[in-house]
């Protein structure tokens, strides 16, 4: 019986992770150096004006909901534009790229028309309350962290007319008060990115793709953890010692026995459907659904153990030695199980 407490062990232990495809680079084939004709035609050219200059500040007013299930959230925000461009007014132009159902979203312009600053710089200020859409990742809840988007490009301008840069070191600021339920808020930040498009839209006049400079705001929320683990693990840590106390019964209550683990079982199963009510469906494994699984196995093996001893009669040295198994038993699937549960605490985390 030992050996068969090994290969259980070895079981649960056996769990397989998860491995990231590796995507190969392709190296970009060799250019041939253009005529010299060319390159004297290039040169006589006359160099082209460089690209206006737009910095954006944004300031987020506060963070009203996650809803993980259709990947959208709400954010009250701020975003102004200081430039120098009479011909450009990149707060009537900017496009937030990544908003969600956007007749329930309010946009305003605090000023009718840009304002002039102390240094002849023009300013104008938005204000954006709405949803935004991001496909969240969830193969580590409930420890996962989300980062929170807000995509903003010009849908006139490209690169090579303007681009944007962040308007200095406070140039994205969130309110101190911004709470966030069941949630940590962490420090938003603020990048500028190139983004080129695959098509010109149809547009005649552009003989080939644009590049246009984009603006990407991320605020992290995460999940307390030890509010988190006590909520998520303790029940299921509750079911499967419910589930151990089997091979604590006298053998003989065949009965009683397996009723115990049946019991356990669909407890475990309610559970799991209850705690990913909130959760989208997803084509992955979470670190929850990957500890629910051990459960499960946990309580097969045990009401397999059962059954296979059940036939093994009922006198007392019979008894006896049934219950000197069942408790090897019992310490070897506990030590396995909880080896094997940290085993997916510390991939997800790493």
């Amino acid at each position: 019986m030992p050996s068969m407490a090994g290969y259980v062990v070895a079981v649960l232990l056996a769990l397989p992770l998860a491995l990231l495809p590796s995507h190969p680079v392709l190296a970009a084939p060799d250019t041939p150096s253009p005529p010299e004709a060319v390159m004297e035609a290039i040169t006589a050219s006359p160099t082209p004006s460089s690209p206006t200059q737009v910095l954006v500040g944004a300031y987020i007013n506060d963070i009203q909901q996650i809803d993980f299930k259709t990947n959208n959230y709400i954010i009250d925000l701020y975003v102004w534009f200081r430039w120098t461009d009479p011909d450009l007014d990149p707060s009537k132009t900017m496009e937030f790229m990544n908003r969600f159902a956007s007749d329930d979203n309010l946009r305003e312009t605090l000023y009718d028309s840009p304002q002039k600053m102390p240094d002849g710089s023009l300013y104008a200020i938005v204000r954006y309350q709405g949803l935004f859409s991001t496909k969240f990742y969830l193969g580590n809840y409930p420890f996962d962290t989300q980062n929170l988007r807000v995509m903003m490009e010009d849908t006139v301008s490209g690169s090579g007319r303007q681009v944007y840069a962040p308007d200095g070191e406070k140039s994205i600021a969130m309110n101190p008060e911004v709470t966030l339920p069941g949630f940590s808020v962490g420090t938003p930040i603020m990048q500028v990115a190139e983004n080129t498009y695959p098509t010109n839209f149809g547009d005649l006049s552009q003989p080939k793709a644009e590049t246009y400079s984009r603006i990407a705001l991320s605020i992290p929320v995460t999940r307390p953890a030890l509010p988190m683990s006590l909520k998520t693990f303790v029940p299921i840590l509750l079911i499967v010692a419910c589930a151990s106390f089997v091979f604590f019964v006298r053998p003989r209550y065949v009965e009683g026995r397996i009723g115990l683990g049946i019991t356990a079982l669909l407890t475990l199963v309610a559970l799991q459907l209850t705690s990913g009510a909130s959760l989208p469906d997803v084509d992955y494994l979470t670190m929850l659904d990957k500890m629910f699984l051990l459960a499960y196995l946990f309580i097969i093996i045990t009401l397999g153990r059962v059954v296979l001893t059940s036939w093994r009669g009922t006198d007392k040295r019979a008894e006896t030695a049934i219950a000197r198994g069942d408790h090897v038993w019992a310490a070897m699937l506990l030590i396995a199980y909880f080896a094997a549960n940290l085993l997916i605490v510390f991939n997800a985390l790493s």
